[in-house]
């Protein structure tokens, strides 16, 4: 008779980029999970639960399969094509030691280049090691923002100084109304505690209105009131709710005089002309158009009557909570949609109020999180971190226009392409960023990028894109740290649970070796392993937070719920006395007028006011007459961003297909699973498509993530949304627009005229 070991439960937490950071407990058996449990209401206690969701109680069957990368390779084909030959661990810290000291001194520092990457989101992370040993060698080019918030979060900044501008969720309940804008936490599970909150206030009847070109997950979760909007035409929209407010006399004038500066001709920054005024724009002044809802009507699709009485209910719930999620901001000229936010906040007096909501990117933190110490980056350049193919084109040419900054120059342009880049558990090498078929050209030509270091688990589209290919670990096979990614009070610990499958290897323990290879093994590790590091970082983390336990307790149990949180409002103080608490802005005030904008380069293509500015490939672009369409994307419950697409049971959750209006698919005889093709001047993809009344009539939407798998023709046939997204960069933050596209459909055997 097998002796069988008895099953252990071991605590641990995600690690991904989901906001979730929920609780698992893990089964393990024989060295190996027999299954995945999460967090009760009970395990809570008064907190809200951590609990996982179907993507997260999928995580063994995601990431411990067949299709592992086993050993290191490099690349023996084209670039691009997928072609490999295993090499040892020794070969390959020896290729991309003298890959680096060679790029290093040919082209200098600033031709090094970290990826950005959230594979693995915790406190130790590739992308953050690897930019420690290229600091201490010297220095590498940086970027800025994310693809998560790359307009929100200047945006809100502008406007506020800070992007610290949300309150704690549970001060929803004291709302009178909740509009979510292009928010969808449902699907994206942006935490355990919005949808916990959310539900709450449904519970206690507060009217709940969700803005969106689909009925979204979140819509049929709390029963709320569905308002489709054409996609890039919100802040179109937030005028005209502006306007209505006015006409009506509903704003809250006080707060305007009071604590903002740019909204009406008495308060606006000296020296600049009053007519240029946020109000003057609103009634027509300045160019002769008053921003009514009949305006908006044309430019959105929403009926005049329902923004007018959007306007008015939100004016007069006081309070009311305006809150926006990031899709909105994701298109052409996102940055406004992010201000217009702002403005109707600021507007109706729903800042610094309980049961209001400052808008923006609302951010908010109780207590400090652990974070591993940088070391300075000699090379002080930083781009848009959605430019970076850019960079590998013509970095030497890129300038303040194009983004580039620098804390210690005022000369800010680069001193070299790119032309090594560290793309380490991420997928947005090819996969998530923009117009595929343009990145791969690009990435091809290895005159360009000479040389490209990927670590995964799997053979993804952006790996196939490596010279040298290294296989990772699993959050089941190593430690880390994990924190909320804003909203929650805890901190979580992912303890490892097996050894790591085949040769994989936890990416600083390599990067260690490359260190030792260019003579900064003992500056880089500080002679501390990986888990050393956790606990050091822990333990310094406890000097400030002292109601942590001690590490091995925080170990064992996989998750610390701080206790006696305090309910924050954004700006109370600053709302209450602005001369003695000023708002972070060089004006002390909310800043609806931009004196930073209207003084820069920036002002010729960037508006210093919140207002609708029409955006290239919008539902008005001429374009329209070849591909009238607009294609959008959104964040799958069956995955969190790409990972997840290889585990085919979560095919079950949400299948991969084009949401099509009926009307739409009508007059292109499209019946509901039928494939189709959908193409642009960027690329095409075959995908089978969805007739649903859940979305607007000239507007198609496909979930992001899936993995790129294009046939001999260049068609991709997964249903990848960047085979047709555009990589022109939204005109202030230079962030990505991913979802302002025009499209075509066709059923597939029909000729597409090309």
């Amino acid at each position: 008779m097998s002796h069988h070991e008895e099953v252990r439960i071991v605590n641990t937490t995600g690690r991904n980029n989901c906001g979730g950071r929920c609780v698992i407990h893990a089964w393990v058996r024989d060295g190996r999970i027999e299954k995945l449990i999460t967090d009760t209401r009970e395990d809570a206690g008064e907190g809200v639960p951590l609990t996982a969701c179907v993507r997260g109680l999928n995580y063994h069957k995601t990431f411990l399969g067949e299709d592992r990368l086993k050993y290191p390779m490099k690349r023996v084909g084209e670039r691009g094509e997928g072609s490999f030959e295993r090499i040892t661990w020794e070969e390959a810290v020896d290729t991309i030691a003298s890959e680096w000291i060679r790029i290093r001194d040919t082209y200098g520092p600033g031709s090094r280049y970290v990826n950005y990457a959230t594979g693995i989101s915790g406190v130790l992370r590739g992308s953050s090691l690897a930019k420690r040993l290229l600091s201490l060698d010297g220095g590498f080019l940086d970027y800025y923002n994310s693809y998560s918030t790359a307009c929100i979060r200047p945006a809100t900044e502008l406007m506020y100084g800070t992007s610290q501008t949300g309150s704690s969720l549970e001060d929803w309940l004291n709302s009178n109304l909740i509009i979510l804008w292009g928010h969808n936490p449902a699907e994206t599970k942006f935490d355990c505690g919005t949808m916990y909150y959310l539900k709450k206030a449904r519970e206690k009847k507060i009217p709940i209105v969700v803005v969106d070109p689909r009925k979204n997950d979140t819509v049929l979760g709390l029963g709320a009131k569905w308002i489709p909007i054409r996609p890039a035409t919100d802040s179109a929209m937030m005028d005209a709710m502006a306007y209505v407010i006015v006409e009506e006399g509903l704003q809250d004038q006080e707060f305007l005089d009071r604590c903002c500066v740019g909204f009406d001709r008495e308060h606006m920054p000296e020296g600049i002309d009053p007519s240029q005024c946020y109000l003057s724009y609103l009634t027509g002044e300045q160019d002769g158009i008053p921003k009514t809802p009949q305006w908006a009507e044309a430019i959105t699709g929403v009926s005049a009557q329902v923004i007018r009485d959007l306007a008015v209910g939100y004016a007069k719930a006081r309070p009311g909570a305006l809150i926006q999620g990031y899709g909105p901001q994701r298109h052409a000229c996102g940055e406004q949609a992010a201000r217009g936010g702002i403005l109707l906040a600021c507007l109706t007096g729903n800042v610094g109020v309980s049961g209001g909501w400052a808008s923006g990117t609302a951010d908010v933190s109780c207590h400090k999180n652990p974070v591993f110490p940088d070391v300075e980056n000699p090379y002080d350049r930083k781009i848009p971190v959605f430019l970076w193919t850019e960079a590998v084109v013509r970095g030497h040419e890129m300038d303040e226009l194009d983004g580039v900054k620098s804390e210690k120059s005022s000369h800010v342009q680069l001193a070299s392409d790119i032309k090594m880049i560290l793309n380490l558990a991420g997928n947005c090498l090819i996969n998530q960023h923009s117009d595929i078929n343009r990145t791969a050209r690009i990435l091809r030509d290895t005159s360009k990028c000479e040389f490209i270091v990927c670590s995964d688990l799997f053979m993804t589209a952006s790996a196939k894109f490596a010279d040298i290919l290294l296989p990772g670990v699993s959050m089941f096979e190593c430690e880390n740290i994990t924190m909320p990614w804003k909203y929650g009070d805890f901190l979580g610990f992912n303890n490892k649970i097996i050894e790591p499958l085949y040769e994989g290897r936890f990416e600083y323990d390599w990067l260690w070796e490359v260190a030792e290879k260019i003579g900064l093994g003992r500056e880089f590790s500080q002679g501390r392993t990986g888990g050393e590091w956790l606990e050091y970082i822990y333990n310094r983390l406890r000097e400030e937070e002292r109601e942590l336990p001690d590490y091995e307790t925080f170990k064992r149990e996989g998750v610390y719920r701080y206790q006696n949180n305090p309910v924050i409002i954004a700006f109370e103080k600053e709302r209450r006395d602005p001369r003695a608490y000023p708002f972070p802005t060089d004006s002390g005030k909310i800043e609806i007028f931009s004196e930073k904008v209207y003084k820069t380069r920036y002002r010729d293509f960037f508006p210093p006011i919140p207002r609708y500015v029409e955006p290239p490939e919008g539902p008005s672009d001429p374009l329209t007459e070849k591909y009238p369409l607009q294609l959008i994307g959104w964040h799958t419950k069956r995955r969190c961003h790409s990972i997840h697409d290889n585990n085919r049971e979560m095919d079950r959750v949400d299948l991969q297909r084009l949401w099509m209006n009926p009307e739409d698919a009508r007059a292109r005889d499209l019946e509901d699973g039928e494939t189709a093709l959908v193409w642009n001047d960027r690329g095409r993809m075959k995908v089978a498509v969805h007739v649903t009344d859940r979305i607007m009539k000239g507007v198609t939407a496909i979930s992001q993530g899936a993995w790129y798998q294009p046939d001999e023709e260049g068609t991709d046939r997964a249903g990848s949304i960047n085979i047709l997204t555009s990589q022109k960069p939204t005109p202030y933050a230079k962030g990505n627009p991913q979802h302002t596209n025009l499209v075509e459909v066709r059923r597939e055997w029909q000729e597409t005229g090309r």
